[in-house]
């Protein structure tokens, strides 16, 4: 059995958070950003938890995380 890999672009994109949940930052905020709200542009600077569907998935691709 081979050494299982971390993909380097989910490294750079994800955290596990203490309990295990991963967290990521939100799409949407640098393009176009005149168009945006003040109240809009300060929110996506926020990070939030991936969606339940995509955590078994991306748990594949961080093994050592």
């Amino acid at each position: 059995m081979p050494k299982l890999k971390t993909k380097s672009a989910a490294k750079k994109r994800f955290r596990i958070t203490g309990k295990g949940k991963i967290k990521r930052k939100q799409a949407f905020h640098s393009h176009k950003a005149t168009s945006k709200t003040r109240k809009r542009k300060r929110n996506l600077r926020k990070s939030v938890l991936v969606a339940k569907s995509d955590e078994k998935n991306l748990k594949k691709i961080l093994p050592h995380k």
